[in-house]
Formats: C-alpha cells, structure tokens, sequence
C-alpha cells in the first residue's frame, strides 16, 4: 500500500497549530464574517471541517491535489511523492472558509486555495463558481483567475460540505479602505499577515484602481454584454502583491457571469447603438461599483478617495484597446466609444447613473452610500474624461 502524506491543521499561521482534542478544535466555526439568520442551524466544528478538507483531499487517491501538483511541476507526479499537506484555515468569508493546502513535495512547499462552502449562500454558488473560473480560463487568454483543478462534497456531523481546489496566488494579500491612524485619512490597507500591514501611497492606490478596473473590462464581452457581476471590494475578491513598490492585483473569484440585462431582439444581432449603449452602461456601472468597500473588510460601507476615478478611467480603455474589432463598426471599438462617450453631457451620464443605481436592490447598505456620492462621482467622471481626451 503505497504511503500517505501526513496531514497537519492550522488556524492561518504555522504559530497557530490546531490539534485534535484541543479547545479549538471542537469550537464552532463562525459562519461568516457577519452571520446569516438562515444559516443559524448550520454547527460545524473546527475539527469538523479540518476532518471535511482531509477527507476531500484523500478522495480516490488524493487524485485532485496529486493532478494538481502535477500541472504546477509540469510533470506527472504520484501521490506516494507528496510527503505531508498542511491546511491552514485562512478566514470566515461571506460564502467560503478558504483553506490553503500547502503540499509538501521533495521538502518544497506547493500551494493551492480550497473553497469550502459550509453556509447555505456557499453551497448554492460553489458549483457554479467552479464551471464559471474553467470556462473564464479557457475562453480567455488571461491569468488574472485562478486555475482549478476538482470539486467535490464530503459529509461530516450531519452536514453536506461542498468545495474546489484552485490555484493559490501566492504573496497575494486582501485590502481594503482603512483609516491611517497616522494623519487619520481613509486609505488603502494591504493585510500582509506574513510581513506585517502596510497602507499604499497613492499612487499605488490609483493603479490598484487601474488593474482592477481593467480585469473586469477584460472579461467583458461587448457583444453579447456577459461581464462578471457579484464582485465586491467589501468581500476581498481582488488581491494585491506588492514586490518593489509595485503592484499586481488578480480577482480570485467569478460568481456570475452573465448579460447585466438582456437583449430584446429576437434571435437579432445588436446593432452599434445597442453595443455602445450597453457598453456605457458597463462602464458607469464599474466606475461606480469600484469606489465601494467595507471599511477595514468588515464595517460600514465606504467610497473611495476622488483619485480612484482617473486610475478606473484608465484601466477601463487599456483594456477596451485590446479587444477584437466587431464587423459591423467602422472603426477600433475604443474609438467608437470615446466618440460616443464624447456625445454625453454631464447632464447625461448622472441620469443615466441614478437610472441605473435606482434599479439595483432596494435593500442593499450601498443605496445610500451611493446617492450620498454619486452626483460629486458624475463630475469627477465628467472631468476625468474630458481631461483624457
């Protein structure tokens, strides 16, 4: 019987060892950063979902952590070469508790990021997300999501917990806007567990705005108006590295992927008003969507600081710049938006905005962040726009 890797449990941080019998490992798991009320008979464990992840891993031969090993290597590896995973529980999000599997081969550790859907909002999105990240993947020619590489369900404690291996962007860290206890202004704070959190000059905070804005443009299909929705700053779904004062951000998740509302045309293709209409309305959307967050991942909603709006400007037409011509246009697509851009007042794009804002969910805590903003944003848009051009 060929030998199996020894499996070690933590709570985030080697420091932070988790062993079986101990108080942790028989306290209940969070549900989430903020608990739902129709998740409230859901118990699970710590020791629970240590034992779930095991069991997950060791599912036919530990055949998806060793298939996922072997794309990372590039070489077929045999799971009797994997000398111990370690799991680390990473944190209590709004859909998953995220494990990093941290496998040991030939004394290199290899890293991988386990969703695991324990709450009833997760179990509901984990096999959709997982088809949505392999069909970004392949239809793409990006690398700003993750790789995946299985999904599966085990049961444990009378509850079904449903998860999928992924690709671990390694050095990567979760932000969000925090307040400088230095000059006391609201900034950008970059959790660093490993050397410690630090707060992004502005410039940095910019092209964070940049690179963010410009992924989501990328995945945007202009034609057929599928764009990636459910994203949110406050849920940490970018992450950032930082490596000599520069920065690289990826999203590590795609909920939905879908049209924002649907073409009326009958079995009609879109003419060039309703792909630049539609492609306005993407835009505004993601300028506005952009500037929310949770203060310090957790609080209240939160807008940005005024100079996130030139860096969404511009990630939003470097990767407009990169899309495939459309048949029916004279021109570049990005040519034919700026000109259609151009043809709006300020006037324009704010009722165009409220329209928009006013249809999102009545209920959510961003309604009135949003309209406590959105008219100064409008400007601010307004200006950067024409400055752009």
């Amino acid at each position: 019987m060929p030998n199996m890797p020894q499996f070690k449990y933590f709570l985030s941080h080697k420091e932070n060892p988790a062993k079986k019998n101990s108080q942790i490992w028989n306290t209940l798991l969070p549900m989430s950063r903020k608990q739902r009320q129709n998740d409230a008979g859901i118990c699970v464990s710590h020791g629970d979902y240590f034992t779930a992840v095991r069991n997950f891993l060791e599912q036919e031969r530990s055949e998806i952590v060793t298939r996922a090993v072997s794309q990372h290597m590039h070489r077929d590896v045999r799971s009797e070469e994997i000398e111990e995973i370690r799991i680390f529980l990473e944190k209590h999000g709004e859909f998953y508790h995220p494990a990093r599997i941290e496998t040991m081969l030939h004394g290199t550790a290899i890293p991988f990021v386990l969703n695991v859907a324990i709450s009833n909002a997760g179990k509901n999105c984990v096999q959709r997300e997982y088809g949505l990240l392999k069909q970004l993947n392949e239809d793409f020619p990006f690398s700003f999501l993750p790789k995946v590489y299985g999904q599966g369900r085990v049961s444990i404690a009378g509850d079904e917990i449903r998860m999928f291996l992924g690709e671990w962007f390694q050095g990567y860290n979760e932000f969000h806007i925090s307040l400088d206890p230095a000059d006391e202004k609201y900034k950008i704070v970059v959790w660093d567990h490993e050397h410690g959190n630090y707060f992004l000059k502005t410039d940095q905070a910019t092209n964070l705005y940049r690179q963010a804005a410009r992924i989501l443009t990328c995945y945007y299909n202009a034609e057929s108006f599928e764009q990636i929705l459910s994203w949110h700053h406050g849920a940490g779904d970018f992450v950032l590295k930082r490596q000599n004062e520069k920065i690289d951000v990826k999203l590590i998740t795609a909920r939905q992927y879908r049209p924002m509302f649907k073409n009326n045309g009958i079995n009609k293709e879109p003419d060039m008003e309703l792909i630049l209409e539609a492609l306005l309305v993407f835009f505004l959307n993601l300028t506005i969507k952009m500037r929310l967050d949770r203060l310090d991942g957790v609080g209240e909603i939160v807008w940005s600081d005024d100079t996130s709006v030139d860096g969404i400007l511009k990630g939003f037409f470097e990767s407009l710049a990169l899309k495939p011509p459309i048949f029916s246009f004279p021109g570049p697509l990005i040519d034919c938006f700026r000109n259609h851009l151009l043809s709006c007042n300020q006037s324009d794009l704010f009722g165009l905005s409220q329209a928009m804002v006013d249809a999102y969910n009545p209920q959510s805590p961003e309604i009135p962040v949003i309209k406590k903003n959105l008219k100064r944003h409008v400007k601010i848009l307004f200006d950067a726009i024409k400055t752009a051009s």
